[in-house]
């Protein structure tokens, strides 16, 4: 079973322990979440993600996929829904 601190305020980070040994990070406000192997990793993947949440980053492009070895043609021009815009 995963225990988790105590979420006392509406802004800040809680910590869930998982059965695995990872943990997660959850920011409180946005209800963003990642996880690591330690506080500090959890935290570092934490901030990525919030700054994706919010905007951050770079589009992947059709040359990214080939890098990647992934064909773009296998994938659809259907537009994203509302919460991955």
């Amino acid at each position: 079973m995963a225990s988790a601190t105590r979420e006392s305020s509406s802004e800040g980070v809680v910590f869930i322990h998982e059965e695995d040994g990872s943990i997660t990070a959850k920011d409180i406000e946005t209800g963003v979440a990642s996880f690591g192997e330690t506080k500090s990793k959890a935290l570092a993947m934490l901030a990525e993600a919030l700054e994706l949440h919010e905007g951050g980053g770079e589009p992947v492009t059709d040359e990214d996929f080939r890098e990647w070895g992934i064909d773009p043609a296998t994938f659809d021009d259907r537009e994203l829904p509302e919460f991955m815009r």
